[in-house]
């Protein structure tokens, strides 16, 4: 599963040709979030609060960035890295 950005001790990444919707992970310890594209929402997961915040403001700071990862992973391209929040 491709890296895409690490923040905070947040790891985000996505798998190469996942199920609909477009949507990446967000690990944290061993807790994990799956995150849908667009419209930005948990679809799985539990994370404390703190970590769900920080992962959905970066979320949508870069949901078109994320949106081309995820058509790259479905081509079987390396997703181009995103700039971690700061």
């Amino acid at each position: 599963m491709p890296l895409i950005s690490r923040f905070y001790g947040i790891i985000i990444r996505m798998f190469y040709n996942d199920h609909s919707p477009p949507h990446f992970h967000a690990v944290y310890g061993d807790d994990e979030l799956e995150i849908q594209i667009s419209p930005i929402r948990v679809l799985r997961g539990q994370a404390p609060h703190r970590v769900r915040s920080m992962v959905l403001e970066w979320a949508a700071l870069h949901q078109v960035e994320l949106s081309v990862d995820w058509e790259r992973c479905h081509s079987e391209q390396a997703p181009l890295p995103i700039e971690p929040l700061v």
